[in-house]
């Protein structure tokens, strides 16, 4: 996670309600008014942590009498659906813009010309490159919800040798960097830091990419068995591909016997933890990242001053296991504070 100079927030009073649709396109106004816009572009429509970004978004806008508009790329890695979310928002009268980057450094261009229009650009969940690309940056400390569950690993695996798969987001982006050698890094891999800027393998019998999706997380986790059947414990960016390893397990009678750890903290995920699906994972707020960036828009509305730096949004460990030297929450906790269904 980019170590950024933190900033305060002023939120502003709330108020009134609006209403928003999407389009085919990606974004539709629902009217021309003297409200405020507030564009919201996520990286998925059906992924839940978005999903429940998209809801806070809406409830902050609506409360302080704010239009929201959103729009989402077609599937995680769509930058092109990105940039056309943020000519349309900015021809639209949008004066700030909150997105979830798929591509951190091709979507670059585009947040250049918005900002270069007057636009506030903040980004949510993940940091672009460079991260000073746009002008502020509310998110989970993903290189410490890495760590949390790899410190997790360690102390459940006792004197057991682990043999590692890691199912990763997709090649180069930040977040699944950063979980990945945080993840690697609590589990022990020396070496590492929040700088290191390329995903590392030492220790790790299979790696591979499962796009954040439960139907590629389970294939992943069948290919990796395949190349090594004595793996033991797993690591995948999020709990939809932690599911998908899972039925790859149990497919072959193994869900008993490997480890599978995760983050995101879903409501569904959490259950997971409470069912043994997934032994821990780091929960993160999309909610309060939404409402946050919300609250900036609307005070920058109103004052014409712009948030900058880096808010760390929070991280919880959720498990039902509790280890020594490792600070977690049980999954009551976590239920009461996830998302989606």
């Amino acid at each position: 996670m980019p170590q950024i100079k933190r900033s305060t927030l002023t939120i502003a009073a709330l108020t009134a309600a609006v209403a928003v649709a999407a389009t085919a396109t990606g974004v539709t106004l629902a009217a021309q008014s003297s409200k405020p816009v507030i564009g919201l572009i996520t990286k998925t429509e059906t992924n839940p942590f978005f999903v429940k970004m998209k809801e806070g978004a809406q409830k902050a806008a609506t409360a302080g009498g704010a239009q929201l508009m959103t729009a989402a790329g077609k599937q995680d890695g769509d930058n092109a659906g990105q940039v056309t979310a943020i000519e349309n928002m900015v021809a639209a009268g949008a004066k700030t813009i909150l997105i979830t980057p798929s591509d951190s450094k091709a979507i670059v261009p585009a947040i250049q010309k918005a900002r270069a229009a007057g636009v506030m650009v903040i980004a949510l969940d993940s940091p672009t490159e460079p991260a000073d690309a746009v002008d502020a940056l509310f998110a989970t400390n993903n290189y410490k919800a890495g760590q949390l569950i790899g410190q997790y690993a360690k102390k459940a695996m006792g004197s057991k040798k682990a043999v590692i798969a890691t199912l990763d987001l997709f090649p180069g982006h930040p977040v699944g960097i950063a979980r990945h050698n945080g993840f690697l890094q609590g589990f022990g891999t020396a070496g590492i830091t929040a700088k290191t800027a390329d995903q590392v393998s030492t220790g790790v019998a299979c790696a591979a990419d499962s796009f954040g999706d439960q139907a590629k997380g389970q294939t992943a986790m069948e290919n990796c068995l395949q190349k090594n059947p004595d793996i033991n414990l797993v690591y995948t960016i999020n709990e939809p591909a932690a599911a998908g390893a899972y039925q790859a397990l149990k497919a072959i009678g193994r869900e008993k016997d490997v480890m599978i750890v995760s983050v995101d903290g879903g409501c569904a995920g959490v259950r997971n933890v409470q069912a043994g699906v997934i032994a821990a994972t780091s929960q993160q707020y999309p909610l309060k990242m939404a409402s946050m960036g919300v609250a900036a828009g609307l005070n920058y509305a109103k004052t014409g001053k712009k948030v900058s730096g880096y808010t760390d949004t929070g991280v919880t460990l959720i498990s039902d296991k509790s280890v020594a030297g490792v600070t977690s929450k049980d999954t009551k906790f976590g239920l009461a504070n996830c998302w989606g269904n």
